[in-house]
């Protein structure tokens, strides 16, 4: 079966190892760190087309204190969602401290994307004297569209640790994981993870495209609402070619990301439709 498949795929999750301390570099975790490295001038740029032009200091200012909150969000949302969502509370009670193992992968973008409004809603708050009309819905609306970067990093992360798998495929393109993260046998499958970090990556230039256009970037609501829809509206039908990926579903016609992804679409609906704040 092995030999219809286009492409074979076994790369090292590490890039090199560090001499002396044997610390190994790895892919996951420099595109996780690449993700954060793009979204700041991202995010700078858009919040000084906000500002105006003479506040780009403060806008740097700003987004400089953000990404400290935005990391831990991420980081914690994301771990702490992976654990709750997908894993038997027995593996993390047996051994807490792998909830800190991130580079190992492991983070699910529901958790994720909880973090980060908790950590916008006390960031906003924060800066409220400075800068009051950045309210945790509006940072929300500059937030998602370096976040679509993010998660297109992830994605490519996924793909190197041979972890969230698609379902097995015959098309031309199907691509055989060497050594899959869950221990499954090496078939043709579909590159999941792929076609997400496309999708991601189209959802990130559009919404970049959309700050520059005043209707988009002045209307409370907008982006943070066409960034839900479409991440996770695509999420639900991409998880149909997936292989689930939670211990805790075990009879259901729906996925665990698929149900996760339901009230995600409905609150990007909500903001979409019915934010009108300026």
């Amino acid at each position: 079966m092995i030999r219809f498949a286009a492409i074979y795929w076994d790369p090292k999750p590490e890039i090199f190892v560090l001499p002396i301390i044997n610390w190994p570099i790895l892919w996951y975790g420099v595109l996780f760190a690449l993700g954060f490295a793009v979204g700041f001038p991202v995010f700078v740029g858009i919040l000084t087309r906000f500002l105006g032009k003479s506040e780009k200091k403060k806008a740097v200012a700003i987004t400089d204190r953000l990404t400290l909150y935005m990391i831990i969000g991420t980081v914690i949302g994301a771990r702490v969602g992976h654990f709750l969502f997908y894993e038997h509370p027995e593996n993390y009670l047996n051994d807490p401290f792998e909830i800190f193992r991130i580079w190992e992968g492991g983070l699910a973008s529901h958790g994720a994307a909880i973090g980060i409004i908790i950590a916008l809603v006390i960031f906003s708050y924060r800066i409220a004297p400075i800068a009051p009309t950045l309210n945790w819905i509006r940072l929300l609306d500059f937030v998602c569209v370096p976040t679509a970067f993010a998660a297109v990093c992830i994605r490519v992360g996924n793909f190197i640790n041979q972890e969230i798998l698609g379902t097995p495929s015959s098309l031309p393109w199907a691509v055989v994981f060497g050594h899959p993260a869950d221990g499954s046998m090496p078939v043709p499958r579909h590159p999941v993870q792929i076609y997400e970090a496309l999708f991601y990556l189209a959802v990130f230039i559009l919404l970049w495209r959309l700050t520059f256009v005043r209707s988009f970037l002045l209307r409370r609501g907008k982006l943070i609402g066409l960034f839900l829809i479409l991440v996770f509206g695509f999420r639900f039908f991409v998880e149909f070619i997936k292989v689930e990926q939670s211990h805790l579903i075990t009879v259901s016609t729906l996925t665990m990301g698929q149900i996760l992804s339901i009230p995600a679409v409905l609150a990007g609906l909500f903001f979409f439709q019915f934010e009108r704040g300026k």
